[in-house]
């Protein structure tokens, strides 16, 4: 059941609170992946859920975007989402079978597309609240290493921070410009204040799609942050979206190669070499002043 309670992390408003039965047992690692709309936040989520299966592991990935594309990589479809499947059986979720709403993808990683609302109708909490509550009736998280939210972009309110209400760690996406940092500063604060009633912890930072990282790097050593990842500007992971692919499926050449190995590395660390991070968040003209050239 999902309610809505004031919390003390949620000071001045009123958070989507998950009922404490639905929560991920302890066992399987939860990453959540935040970051700027458009940053690259699903294609990290799906290539690091295929570094995971490439280790081994069982993975278990959940997009949480209303435009459900987080799994296609790994699907080769637009697999229907969770709201649509409950539509049409009334929302009755004991007629729904597994495969009605979790589907096989690359190497074995299961894959479910939360869905969302209708724009300006609903909130995106219920919606996970709902997912992690059939996977749990289905018994579905009880054999699974490893699970990976992959979280809509730009949005500030309680219902976009509910994947954190079950998450181990947050992984943050950014590139190397202002506009990604001061989101990424912003989600720091949404972390913070969710650690204060919930596991989360944050994790570090991905830096995507950017050929240096000093702008990140000024910000990490100011509030905390650390990358655990780093990946460039390479035309093959543009190009593995459009074939509707992992990049471990691409044709391997040098720079393939390379960023398939920083995907694996980033999955041995995650599970392996993270420690939890107490980074600070700054004030928006604090971050204003520290980023740029004089």
């Amino acid at each position: 059941m999902t309610t809505t309670i004031s919390r003390l992390d949620g000071e001045g408003s009123l958070q989507v609170h998950q009922d404490d039965s639905m929560k991920i047992e302890a066992g399987a690692l939860v990453i959540a992946v935040y970051g700027k709309g458009g940053i690259g936040k699903s294609t990290t989520s799906s290539n690091l859920s295929a570094a995971f299966s490439k280790l081994g592991k069982r993975v278990l990935q959940i997009g949480c975007d209303p435009k459900h594309d987080s799994t296609f990589t790994l699907t080769k479809s637009m697999v229907p989402t969770v709201i649509d499947i409950l539509e049409t059986v009334d929302f009755h979720t004991e007629e729904l079978r597994p495969e009605d709403f979790v589907f096989e993808g690359y190497n074995g990683v299961m894959c479910v597309e939360s869905g969302g609302p209708p724009a300006g109708t609903g909130c995106g909490g219920y919606v996970t609240g709902q997912t992690v509550k059939l996977l749990k009736e289905h018994h579905l998280l009880e054999d699974t290493d490893v699970v990976i939210f992959d979280v809509l972009g730009d949005v500030v309110c309680g219902g976009f921070a509910a994947p954190l209400q079950h998450a181990d760690y947050c992984l943050i996406v950014t590139a190397n410009d202002f506009d990604s940092i001061f989101a990424m500063n912003r989600i720091i604060a949404a972390i913070q204040a969710k650690a204060k009633n919930y596991k989360v912890r944050l994790g570090g930072v991905v830096a995507n799609r950017s050929e240096e990282t000093d702008q990140i790097d000024r910000f990490n050593d100011r509030v905390g942050m650390r990358t655990m990842a780093h990946f460039k500007s390479v035309d093959a992971i543009r190009r593995s979206r459009l074939k509707k692919c992992t990049i471990f499926e691409m044709e391997e050449c040098p720079e393939v190669v390379a960023v398939q190995e920083e995907y694996l590395k980033l999955a041995r660390n995650m599970l392996e070499n993270v420690e939890p991070l107490e980074a600070v968040s700054l004030k928006d003209r604090e971050i204003f002043d520290l980023l740029g050239f004089d």
